[in-house]
């Protein structure tokens, strides 16, 4: 409890203050690469739920195009996701901004990775207890398989972390981390572009019905409704 609640905070803004400054060269690279090969905005900016559930702004570097049809509405993600955005998240640099979050005290370096506002209310009470710390950069579920495993075990990992929580084990997922950017593994989800939603999950695998989606869909606009009101 000492680490979790005195030590893991500044050893969070220390180390991300320290990689911010040694990777600046790398992040003006990539940025200018992003600029040229995907156009503006060079910052991909989505709302998550954090710490307690409260949502924030997490920063990616944009890995798809914004190319829409002729009604306007944007082309599925595979059509989207270029060569070079498929490249970038094998790499892992398109999480390079999160540093910033990081130092801003909206997430952690090792944590339950902070997933979409209408994820979250597709969990369970006990699910959502992921929340009762803040996201992180990687965590227990990503070294165990990231994108290649199903929702119920990537839930479990994160419960699991809760109760596992020292500087030994933050340090060991670190560590593995870093061997799992460096072979790009575990990256791809079956053969889709990018991981299939919580509910969509749940609504095919039977999980719950048309009409629960829906009403789990309506819980996440009002939350969505809010945040905008709020800003």
């Amino acid at each position: 409890m000492i680490y979790r609640n005195y030590l893991k905070r500044p050893m969070d803004f220390t180390l991300s203050l320290i990689a911010i400054i040694l990777l600046c060269p790398v992040l003006l690279i990539v940025g200018v690469l992003v600029r040229v090969k995907l156009g503006s905005p060079i910052i991909f900016k989505q709302r998550r739920p954090g710490f307690n559930e409260k949502i924030f702004t997490m920063y990616k570097f944009r890995t798809m195009t914004d190319q829409k049809d002729e009604k306007g509405e944007y082309l599925p993600d595979s059509v989207r996701l270029t060569p070079f955005g498929k490249w970038l998240r094998s790499t892992s640099l398109d999480e390079l901004p999160e540093l910033f979050n990081i130092l801003k005290g909206d997430m952690s370096i090792v944590g339950p990775r902070p997933q979409l506002v209408r994820d979250m209310v597709f969990m369970t009470p006990e699910q959502r207890k992921r929340h009762d710390i803040q996201p992180g950069l990687s965590g227990w579920a990503q070294i165990n398989g990231r994108n290649s495993i199903d929702w119920e075990e990537k839930l479990n990992f994160d419960l699991e972390y809760l109760n596992r929580i020292s500087f030994c084990f933050d340090l060991r997922i670190i560590l593995i981390t870093l061997k799992k950017v460096y072979k790009s593994e575990n990256i791809e989800y079956e053969g889709m572009a990018t991981a299939e939603d919580l509910g969509e999950y749940l609504l095919r695998t039977g999980s719950l019905d048309k009409k629960e989606y829906e009403a789990k869909q309506m819980e996440f606009y009002e939350i969505n409704k809010n945040v905008k009101t709020k800003e």
